[in-house]
């Protein structure tokens, strides 16, 4: 097996259904993974939901339920929706498993031991929505004079005995981790980071009294932790932690915790120093997305424009939606979405460009050639420089999914798609039926080669097309990763074994706009 490369989504609070930004979060994380498998690596994904928080007991008790039923439910949409999407996930975390209890009791434990903890009591503001404690001078004035939250959330004055944790203590350690490398991606969230964490740091209140839904306090058992303790340490849990051994060997620390820029702070700064206060090893990088807005507009119940991103595949296939959220948006920045949007860009590139290089391509050789692959043809110029277009659009598709430029990368897969239609108008195969056979095969098996190259390069954004068309070009499961792209034997192996081409299958049918969305 290859390097061990671990990410982790942020794992979901379950007190309303997935939304459009649970499935933008799952189906990126999803193509990262795929992609790292695809370059060789030993990857485990790891997905779940976050149960437990006043939040969770508030929604309970308005709906006269369990909140153990609530979270149980709850989070059976999120697996649906996941597996919905194809989200290829290794392991589906709940925090309310007792595991989970167990890891982050031991945690705690780790971090009382160092003498990070001490029993105060606590007076401030407290965002139930947010889960958040915030401090008077992050506060914003709202419309009709009430104190909100930096998120626009509102506020309450909390009073109660609680643990803290000596966060003020780890300022310049973390500081100092943000100053020597790429922890916080992108620029634009380490800055912004950076400069909270130069203003000073309070300690943190870790624990609370008023509510039991939650994981207990070791030796303080009116007391349970705080809801952010309990929900970062999944990422531990799902490894096996505090067994040091097996996976979380293998795959601690983690390679990426891919989160929404909202819950940043979280992860870059409390998470860290609870780390570094335990001894536990601090993960490489987190990576803060944007949001995806409804027509510009972030969804919300109260506006109404909620969507639900299983109907939203449902109307236009789990690949189609793969692709154009991946595309559409500049990954790391905010971005939009709409019904129109999906359909003009998945038509045109999808459909038009992509789908019907294929369909054309093998419609041609089964209909020209009697869908016999034949190697061994003479290579004119023009087929030499198109295997180095392709070639250099997947070379880079291959670097910016690197770096988490997804939108990038397509954009060269892309231009290598372009590069391929051109040379099917030049080269004109169907002209050259009569006036030279010989030179149509050439041109049909080069475009059968470059199909196949493109087809493996963005098989991480769309598996289940993809895989269809591969298995009618006779590519063996076992040959579509970027691996199988350096293998320079295998178009005359395939043409050895007698392989044709039957009748093809379009795997990107063209979208039209749901009646209901027409204007």
């Amino acid at each position: 097996m290859g390097e061990p490369y671990y990410i982790t989504t942020a794992i979901s609070y379950p007190n309303g259904k997935p939304h459009i930004g649970h499935a933008y979060e799952a189906i990126a994380a999803d193509v990262i993974a795929r992609h790292r498998k695809a370059e060789g690596f030993d990857v485990r994904l790891q997905t779940g939901t976050d149960e437990h928080g006043l939040k969770m007991m508030q929604k309970a008790r308005d709906l006269g339920m369990e909140v153990a039923d609530l979270a149980t439910e709850m989070s059976g949409y999120f697996r649906d929706m996941c597996d919905a999407l194809n989200i290829d996930y290794d392991v589906f975390i709940r925090t309310t498993e007792p595991r989970h209890h167990a890891a982050t009791q031991e945690l705690w434990r780790r971090m009382e031991a160092n003498g990070d903890l001490y029993l105060d009591r606590y007076e401030g503001w407290y965002s139930v929505r947010d889960e958040a404690y915030y401090d008077e001078s992050e506060l914003v004035t709202g419309e009709g004079g009430e104190k909100l939250s930096p998120q626009g959330t509102p506020v309450e004055w909390t009073v109660e005995e609680s643990w803290f944790f000596r966060l003020s203590k780890y300022q310049d350690k973390l500081l100092a981790l943000y100053a020597e490398g790429d922890f916080i991606r992108p620029e634009s969230r380490r800055n912004e980071i950076a400069r909270f964490v130069e203003g000073g740091l309070r300690d943190l209140s870790i624990s609370r009294t008023s509510f039991d839904w939650g994981v207990k306090v070791p030796g303080s058992d009116n007391h349970v932790m705080y809801v952010w303790v309990d929900a970062l340490t999944n990422y531990l849990t799902g490894l096996g932690f505090p067994d040091e051994s097996g996976d979380y060997a293998k795959f601690w620390p983690a390679s990426l915790h891919l989160i929404g820029k909202d819950i940043v702070r979280f992860h870059t700064v409390y998470w860290p120093a609870f780390l570094m206060s335990a001894g536990v090893p601090l993960p490489k990088q987190v990576f803060g997305h944007g949001f995806l807005l409804n027509r510009g507009q972030k969804e919300s119940k109260s506006l109404g424009n909620v969507t639900d991103p299983i109907t939203l595949a449902e109307a236009y296939g789990v690949d189609t939606l793969r692709y154009f959220f991946l595309r559409e948006v500049a990954f790391g920045q905010d971005g939009s979405w709409s019904h129109d949007a999906i359909v003009t860009r998945c038509n045109a590139e999808l459909a038009n460009s992509f789908g019907n290089l294929a369909q054309r391509s093998l419609s041609m050789i089964f209909k020209n050639m009697g869908g016999t692959i034949k190697a061994g043809l003479a290579v004119a110029p023009a087929d030499t420089a198109l295997f180095e277009a392709v070639a250099g659009g997947i070379a880079e598709l291959r670097a910016r999914f690197a770096e988490l430029a997804f939108s990038e990368g397509l954009d060269a897969w892309m231009r290598a798609v372009f590069a391929c239609n051109q040379y099917v108008d030049e080269q004109a195969p169907w002209a050259l039926r009569k006036s030279d056979p010989e030179r149509m095969e050439a041109v049909l098996m080069t475009l059968f080669q470059v199909v196949r190259d493109l087809a493996i390069a963005v098989r991480p954004v769309v598996p289940q097309a993809i895989d269809a068309l591969l298995d009618q070009m006779g590519v063996s499961p076992e040959a579509r990763d970027y691996a199988a792209l350096a293998d320079t034997e295998w178009f005359a192996t395939l043409a050895a074994s007698g392989y044709a081409v039957d009748k093809p299958q379009g795997v990107f049918p063209r979208l039209e706009l749901p009646a209901d969305q027409s204007e």
